[in-house]
């Protein structure tokens, strides 16, 4: 075996959780000139789809756990590109990008495409398809 050739392991648990790390490293990599991660920047792109939003509504539709979400509006809020627009007094907060935060969107998705694109042209069309249906497959056994 190579040096620079890693074995998989016979647990497909931690096979799926280093195939994953590798692919935000790369969408991390490729975003990193918008100062987004690429979770900061999906919260984003969903905002503008979907905002305002509450942040369960939202921890809803991207089947994320609402506490690791709440910790990733952080650096956003700060940012001044997420802002809760919810009612004085209401304790559900509904979230939206901002001006700013729209930008910042517009500049970060040719980063993002250009990660879609090489994650696409390493693997193939026909292994990416593969995958996702995998992965889809995978997600339902939680259900």
């Amino acid at each position: 075996m190579k040096n620079n050739e890693k074995k998989s392991s016979i647990c497909n648990c931690l096979n799926l959780r280093r195939a994953a790390s590798t692919i935000t490293k790369i969408y991390d990599e490729k975003l990193s000139p918008s100062g987004l991660t690429v979770s900061q920047y999906s919260i984003l792109k969903h905002l503008k789809f979907f905002g305002p939003i509450s942040v369960s509504d939202l921890a809803i539709k991207i089947r994320l756990d609402r506490t690791t979400l709440v910790r990733s509006f952080k650096p956003l809020e700060a940012a001044s590109l997420i802002i809760d627009v919810s009612q004085k007094g209401t304790r559900n907060r509904q979230l939206q990008l901002t001006q700013k935060g729209i930008e910042k969107y517009i500049e970060a998705e040719y980063l993002w495409n250009d990660a879609q694109n090489f994650i696409e042209q390493e693997l193939g069309k026909e292994n990416i398809e593969k995958l996702t249906s995998l992965l889809s497959v995978i997600e339902r056994l939680g259900s």
